[in-house]
C-alpha cells in the first residue's frame, strides 16, 4: 500500500467493524465513531451465508463463528390455510455440503468488534455523528463538534444514516424477535429454519441461533411477523391475547411461547427498502444498509455488508488515487446489489403483505413450480448469496465446509 489514510467510520454494526479491522490491517489510522456509551448490538439472530462466511474466513473468523452458530443446511414454510409446502430451500442442492451458520448477532458483533481492536483501529464511543462534509472530510457529532479532517469517511450507519440522504420506503410489516433457551423435546429441527404463515398476512419462525459464548446454552431465535402501524397496540394489549394467536397458527410453539412473559422480551424491528445514490461522493462513501436496505426475507443484511467492508477495503489496496479506488469499489458491488434489491423487493409482499392473490398464487403456483429444476438450484444460490457471483468479483472463492467443522 502506497499511502496511509487517515479513515473515519460513522458506526459500529457488523460492517462498519469489519471494513475497520481489514482497513486497519492494510496500515491506515482508523477510527470507529459509536453513539452509545459502549459498542453493542442491535437485533436478534441472523444467517451467515457463504459470502459473509468468505469474509469472515479472510478475518480469521470464520471458524469461531461456526463454533458458536449453528449449520443451517434447509429453509422450509407451510402455509395453514393450504397444508402446502410454500418454501422449501435446500442448500446441497447447489453443492455437496454447502450451508448456512445462524448465529446470535451478539456473538458475530463480539468476534469484528475484537478484531477491530486487535488490527489497531480506535473506537470512540458516545460520539453520534450527524452530518460529514464530502468534499472536506469533517464530521459533526451531535454535540456539535467538529471532527476532522479524514482523507475517507464511511458511511456505516444503518438505514437510518443522517449521511444518507435519499428517501426511503418503510414496508408495512417488520417482525418480532426473541432469542430463548433450546430445549430437548422442543421437536423443531436443529438444522433448519422453519416458517407458519396463515395467507401473507401472519407468519411465524423457529431457528436454531447458537450460543453466545463456547460455553453457554445453546438458543433458537423465535420471530413473529407484524404490521408496524400495529405495533404500538400490540405493546399496550394483554401479552396472553398474542400468545394464544400465535400458539393457534403454530401450536407446536407454546413450550417456546411459555417462557414469553413480558412485552420486553420481544424487540421489534421496522424493515425498509432503499438504495442510496451516488454510492460515492468525494471523500464520503456508504456501506451496508446505509447503502442499501431491505426486508430480510433473504436473509442477506450482514452478509451484504460483510462483503462491502471487504470490497472497501480491496479497492484501496489498488494503485492509483483515492477517487479512482472508490470507483472500483462500486464496480465490485453494484451489480450485486442491485441485483438483491430487486429479488427483496419481489419476494417480499410475497411473505409478508396483506394480499390474499400472492399468497394464492405463492401456494398453488410458485411453490410447485420451484420444486422443478433448475429451481431448486436457483433457489439455493439466491438464500446463501451466491447468485450473482459476489465473491468472484472479489478475487475470492466460496470454502467447502463439511459439518465436521461445526462443534456439534
Amino acid at each position: 500500500m502506497a499511502t496511509s489514510l487517515n479513515i473515519a467510520v460513522a458506526g459500529a454494526g457488523i460492517g462498519g467493524l469489519a471494513a475497520a479491522a481489514l482497513l486497519a490491517r492494510q496500515g491506515h489510522q482508523v477510527t470507529v465513531f459509536d453513539q452509545f456509551d459502549a459498542p453493542q448490538p442491535v437485533g436478534s439472530g441472523l444467517i451467515l451465508q457463504e459470502t459473509g462466511l468468505a469474509i469472515l474466513g479472510e478475518l480469521g473468523l470464520r471458524s469461531d463463528a461456526q463454533r458458536l452458530g449453528a449449520p443451517l443446511r434447509r429453509l422450509h414454510g407451510e402455509s395453514v390455510g393450504s397444508g402446502r409446502t410454500v418454501l422449501d430451500v435446500r442448500y446441497d442442492a447447489l453443492r455437496p455440503g454447502l450451508c448456512g451458520v445462524s448465529v446470535q448477532r451478539p456473538a458475530l458483533f463480539n468476534l469484528v468488534h475484537d478484531a477491530a481492536r486487535t488490527a489497531g483501529a480506535d473506537i470512540a464511543v458516545s460520539t453520534r455523528i450527524i452530518s460529514a462534509h464530502a468534499a472536506t472530510g469533517y464530521v459533526t457529532t451531535g454535540a456539535g463538534y467538529t471532527l476532522g479532517p479524514f482523507d475517507l469517511v464511511v458511511d456505516a450507519l444503518g438505514v437510518r444514516s443522517p449521511l444518507s440522504s435519499r428517501p426511503r420506503t418503510s414496508l408495512a410489516y417488520g417482525a418480532l424477535w426473541a432469542t430463548l433457551p433450546w430445549r430437548n423435546g422442543l421437536g423443531f429441527e436443529k438444522d433448519a429454519l422453519a416458517q407458519k404463515y396463515r395467507q401473507a398476512r401472519q407468519m411465524a419462525g423457529v431457528m436454531p441461533s447458537g450460543r453466545l459464548t463456547e460455553s453457554d446454552p445453546e438458543t433458537l431465535t423465535y420471530f413473529w411477523s407484524i404490521r408496524a402501524d400495529q405495533h404500538v397496540t400490540w405493546k399496550q394489549s394483554p401479552l396472553e391475547a398474542w400468545k394464544r394467536e400465535a400458539i393457534e397458527l403454530w401450536p407446536e410453539t407454546a413450550p417456546l411461547l411459555d417462557g414469553v412473559e413480558s412485552h420486553d422480551q420481544l424487540t421489534f424491528a421496522r424493515y425498509d427498502h432503499r438504495t442510496h445514490t451516488p454510492v460515492v461522493n468525494q471523500r464520503l462513501v456508504h456501506v451496508g444498509d446505509s447503502w442499501h436496505a431491505a426486508s430480510p426475507q433473504l436473509g442477506q443484511g450482514a452478509n451484504m455488508a460483510l462483503l462491502d467492508a471487504y470490497a472497501l477495503a480491496r479497492a484501496l489496496g489498488q494503485p492509483g488515487a483515492l477517487d479512482r479506488q472508490l470507483r472500483h469499489y462500486k464496480a465490485m458491488r453494484a451489480g450485486h446489489v442491485r441485483l438483491f434489491q430487486m429479488m427483496s423487493w419481489l419476494f417480499t409482499p410475497v411473505y409478508q403483505s396483506d394480499s390474499a392473490v400472492l399468497a394464492w398464487l405463492r401456494d398453488w403456483l410458485a411453490a410447485p413450480l420451484s420444486r422443478v429444476p433448475p429451481a431448486p438450484q436457483i433457489l439455493a444460490a439466491m438464500v446463501s448469496g451466491g447468485l450473482g457471483s459476489p465473491l468472484k468479483r472479489l478475487g475470492l472463492s466460496p470454502g467447502d465446509q463439511p459439518p465436521s467443522d461445526f462443534n456439534r
